[in-house]
């Protein structure tokens, strides 16, 4: 029997990087409109659902064929609220309505740099390895930000972060670091609600490329993404 799937898009109407984060237009679109249209074009999932606390955000999510049927609450929309909250917040609203699913993904708009593929492709990957794990994550190689040449700076002097970079003296012999992406996390529900988070023993991941290293968290990201996409457009719509 074929997996429901949920797709989680989360879209909160506050943002003090960038007012308005969610629906500022990147290449003449809402950003919230890549990720819905990349989750649309997925043969593998189920039901697509932007989690938000903002009137005019589920309006335009419902134009890009997205409707929100019940908002996020307040509580559940702040800096420091847990994505995790966020997700149960969501399971628990659909089943009151009668509806339940195996497999949650979440889908971070700041994340629109997919290629076109990459939703099916990381579904299959799990669904490939369900049987030995329930959760998969996205991620990148850190390339010039690798931890180990990172630097502190203590009483106006510059001092190495992390003591292994000093046995190193190229940075191509460090050792390989990734960074989890907002492409797609994706759990099954059981695991969400029992443990509550993406991270277990036998996460598996899904690489992406060094092109989609990026999360829109300010402006100059913001112009960062916008560049990259300009150039990648034929591989991401």
């Amino acid at each position: 029997m074929a997996k429901k799937i949920l797709a989680i898009i989360p879209a909160r109407g506050g943002s003090k990087g960038i007012p308005k984060k969610n629906i500022k237009p990147l290449l003449g679109k809402p950003l919230v409109a890549w990720t819905i249209e990349q989750a649309k074009k997925s043969s593998l999932i189920t039901r697509i659902f932007v989690s938000t606390d903002n009137d005019e955000i589920a309006r335009i999510a419902g134009h890009y064929g997205a409707p929100v049927p019940f908002l996020r609450p307040t509580e559940l929309a702040q800096d420091n609220s847990p994505t995790i909250d966020t997700i149960i917040h969501a399971l628990d609203s659909f089943e009151k309505c009668g509806e339940t699913f195996d497999v949650i993904i979440i889908l971070e708009p700041t994340s629109p740099l997919r290629k076109r593929d990459d939703i099916d492709k990381a579904i299959g990957t799990y669904l490939d390895h369900s049987s030995e794990t329930d959760t998969l994550v996205s991620v990148g190689e850190v390339h010039l930000e690798n931890p180990y040449i990172m630097k502190i700076i203590e009483n106006n002097r510059v001092i190495p972060l992390m003591e292994i970079g000093q046995k190193f003296f190229q940075r191509q012999q460090l050792p390989k670091i990734f960074f989890p992406y907002g492409v797609i996390y994706l759990a099954t529900v059981e695991t969400i609600r029992q443990q509550k988070t993406f991270y277990q023993e036998t996460t598996i991941p899904y690489r992406i490329e060094r092109w989609q290293n990026y999360e829109i968290d300010d402006i100059c990201d913001f112009y960062c993404v916008e560049a990259v996409m300009k150039n990648k457009l034929d591989e991401v719509v």
